[in-house]
């Protein structure tokens, strides 16, 4: 099954294959889904013509979502959910984390942390790339740090996105700052990402490391000693955050703000740090502090996690956009895989025929 969810299927585009011989409930029995070729806004096709051959209780559905239409379409709002539980459907939305792509100082080998430092072409690149790898997900919010390499790689990322939206960057600092910042127009809000940036998800503070060669204090406090600043738990460097109290800002915003979102049924992509990313993964996976020690987040690369009625379900990271997977397929293998479920669809058709014939 080519699907991370059923809410993923409907919005990648997908063939299922119901039998309408059980009229009374048609749901019971779906026996193929897979990724097709979309052509045209048909959302119903009949692959077989009458007179070719006899399909009496079997009729292939395409159904497909452009690129504008979110997930949500095909999932029940909150509001309209009959008030008993046990009939509720259950929801499930997307979470996207990316950790900023390559900054000059990352280029440089020096402690970062809070320094306000940009992308270098490499890190450009990685974010556009991380957007490619998106671009098919669906996304309502969008939240970064308040430092520029994450808010430069939320903006490449999301200009790859299928949908066209256009990032848009929150100012509500202050009420004059939110007022002239206004949007009018309802048409120009539903066409864009809201970005929100929040600066509890700012890289850890390195203290008196930040500016300096990582290499260099290695050998200056030894290589056991950094490694247990920039990766144990409870340890902060010199003036420094430790992971823990980076945890405390990091993973309280994204339990207030963020959480309610993915709850609530929406779906959003976060662009932060190495650290805060760190530490949210901690909370969503229940790592202890000795496992997240070894935890290692790369540039530029999106992971992604599904909500579902309070959990939180790792789905590794998107395949690239020339890759065939589970978030992306390539024209050709679409083309392929369509062409091999036609030729299994005819061969049914026949075998039932001959049965029929059989019988007879």
């Amino acid at each position: 099954m080519f699907m991370i969810s059923s809410g993923f299927l409907e919005f990648n585009g997908a063939v299922p294959v119901y039998n309408h011989a059980c009229d009374s409930n048609p749901h019971n029995v779906s026996l193929i889904s897979l990724p097709v070729i979309r052509k045209g806004f048909d959302s119903d096709v009949r692959l077989f013509r009458r007179g070719i051959c006899s399909m009496r209780d079997f009729r292939l559905s395409v159904v497909c979502a452009t690129p504008q239409v979110s997930i949500m379409d095909h999932i029940t709002p909150v509001s309209d959910l009959n008030s008993d539980d046990s009939m509720r459907p259950s929801i499930e939305t997307a979470l996207i984390l990316i950790r900023h792509g390559e900054s000059m100082w990352n280029e440089k080998n020096l402690f970062t942390g809070s320094v306000d430092v940009p992308l270098t072409r490499r890190g450009v690149e990685e974010a556009i790339e991380a957007g490619k790898r998106i671009s098919n997900l669906p996304i309502d919010y969008v939240y970064t740090s308040a430092l520029i390499r994450s808010q430069m790689t939320a903006v490449l990322a999301l200009i790859q996105h299928r949908c066209k939206k256009v990032p848009i960057i929150i100012h509500n600092c202050n009420k004059q700052a939110e007022a002239w910042s206004q949007i009018y127009s309802d048409e120009a809000r539903k066409q864009s990402f809201p970005v929100i940036r929040a600066w509890q998800l700012n890289e850890r503070m390195y203290g008196e490391l930040q500016g300096l060669n990582k290499q260099e204090i290695a050998k200056r406090y030894g290589e056991e000693q950094v490694h247990e600043w920039r990766r144990s738990y409870e340890i902060p460097p010199p003036e420094g955050e430790s992971l823990q109290m980076c945890s405390q800002r990091a993973v309280g915003y994204f339990k207030e703000h963020i959480e309610p979102h993915l709850q609530s049924g929406k779906h959003v992509m976060v662009a932060a740090h190495a650290n805060t990313l760190r530490s949210i993964i901690m909370y969503l996976e229940k790592l202890t502090s000795r496992q997240v020690i070894g935890l290692e987040v790369s540039t530029g690369v999106p992971l992604l996690y599904i909500y579902k009625e309070g959990t939180f379900m790792k789905r590794g990271s998107p395949v690239g956009s020339s890759e065939a997977g589970v978030y992306a397929l390539t024209r050709a293998r679409i083309f392929y895989l369509s062409i091999i479920l036609c030729l299994d669809l005819l061969n049914l058709a026949l075998y039932r025929q001959k049965l029929d014939e059989m019988s007879c």
